[in-house]
C-alpha cells in the first residue's frame, strides 16, 4: 500500500500480468471467465461514514464472496495496525479471517478494494492456482481480481496530487487500466462511469491504449504499415536462413525439418503462444480462449 509515498507508474510487471491472464484461462477456461461478465456494482460495495464499521465490512465481504461464487466461504473481518493494507489467513475453510489496516476505519470508501484483493486470495487458494514467489503471486491476485470483475475498485482507490498519494495493490495504475481494458474488450463492459478518482480514470485510458496495441501486432491483419513492413523483412530473412527477428519483436520464426516455415506469436486475448505455418492470409483460432484471429503470415 503506497500511502503518501511515490507511486510507481508504467508497465514494469506486464509480462507477469500476461502470464497471469494465461494461467486464468488454463485453469478456468474461456467459457467460465465469460460467466463473470458483470462486474461488482458500485452500489453493492458502497460504504459511507454513517455505516457501522464491522457490519458494513461484513456486508461488503459477503457481496464479494457472492461475486466470486464462493457460497460456502464465510469471512470474518477485523482491523489492526499493520504495514500492509490487509491480510487473509488461508485455511481449508469454510471460515476465513481477514485483517484490514486500521487506516480503513477512517477511509471506509476503500474497504471494498482491500477486500476484493484478499477474497481473491481465497478464490485462487481454492483453485490451487499460485505463482512462485510473493511478488509474482500478488501480481497474479491483482490481475485475477481485475479480470474477473472486482479490480476496478483497486484502481479507483488510486489518488495522487502534488502533496499526497494512495494506491492499493501491486500493479501500477496503468497496469490496472491495462487489465481492465482487456476485460472490457472481451466482455463489452466499460467501467469508466464508476471511477470517482480522476487519476484512476486517466490510468484506465492509458492502459486501454496499451491494451489495444496487442491486437495491432503482426502477423495480425490489423497491424499497422510499419509493423507489416518489419514483419515482411523478418520473414524474408527467415526464409533465406538469415538473422532472427529482434528480441523485442512480438513474433518468432521456426524452420522445421519438414514443411513450411512457421511463425509463433501471442494471442492478443489470452497470450497463449500460437504457432502456424507461414502461408499468407488465414483465420486462426486460439486453442485456449477460442478467439478467432485474422492473420497474414
Amino acid at each position: 500500500m503506497a500511502d503518501g509515498g511515490p507511486v510507481e507508474h508504467g508497465y514494469p510487471h506486464l509480462e507477469t500480468v500476461r502470464a497471469a491472464v494465461t494461467a486464468l484461462y488454463r485453469r478456468l477456461s474461456g467459457d467460465s471467465i465469460r460467466t463473470f461478465g458483470s462486474s461488482v456494482a458500485p452500489a453493492d460495495v458502497a460504504f459511507c461514514d454513517t455505516d457501522d464499521l464491522y457490519l458494513g465490512a461484513q456486508r461488503v465481504a459477503r457481496e464479494l464472496v457472492r461475486h466470486y461464487r464462493l457460497p460456502d466461504a464465510r469471512l470474518v473481518v477485523s482491523f489492526r495496525e499493520m504495514t500492509h493494507a490487509a491480510n487473509v489467513e488461508l485455511t481449508a475453510g469454510p471460515e476465513y479471517f481477514v485483517e484490514l489496516n486500521d487506516r480503513f476505519r477512517t477511509h471506509r470508501r476503500d474497504i471494498g478494494a482491500a477486500l476484493a484483493h484478499e477474497i481473491m486470495h481465497v478464490y485462487l487458494h481454492r483453485l490451487d492456482l499460485a505463482f512462485p514467489g510473493t511478488r509474482d503471486n500478488e501480481i497474479l491476485t491483482d490481475t485475477a481480481t481485475t479480470y474477473l470483475g472486482a479490480g476496478w475498485l483497486l484502481l479507483d482507490a488510486f489518488r495522487e496530487d502534488a502533496v499526497s498519494s494512495q494506491k492499493l495493490g501491486y500493479l501500477t495504475p496503468e497496469e490496472f487500466g491495462y487489465v481492465l481494458a482487456k476485460r472490457a474488450l472481451l466482455l463489452g463492459e466499460d467501467p469508466a462511469p464508476w471511477f470517482t478518482s480522476p487519476q484512476a480514470y486517466t490510468a484506465y485510458v492509458k492502459g486501454g491504449e496499451r491494451a489495444r496495441l496487442d491486437a495491432r501486432q503482426p502477423p495480425l491483419t490489423a497491424a499497422g504499415w510499419a509493423g507489416r513492413r518489419r514483419y515482411a523483412r523478418d520473414r524474408r530473412h527467415a526464409l533465406e536462413g538469415g538473422a532472427a527477428p529482434a528480441a523485442d519483436a512480438p513474433y518468432a520464426f521456426t524452420a522445421p525439418e519438414r514443411g513450411p516455415l512457421r511463425v509463433t506469436f501471442a494471442c492478443p486475448t489470452c497470450f497463449q503462444r500460437i504457432r502456424v505455418p507461414v502461408q499468407g492470409r488465414a483465420r486462426v483460432r486460439c486453442g485456449l480462449c477460442r478467439t478467432v484471429l485474422e492473420c497474414d503470415t
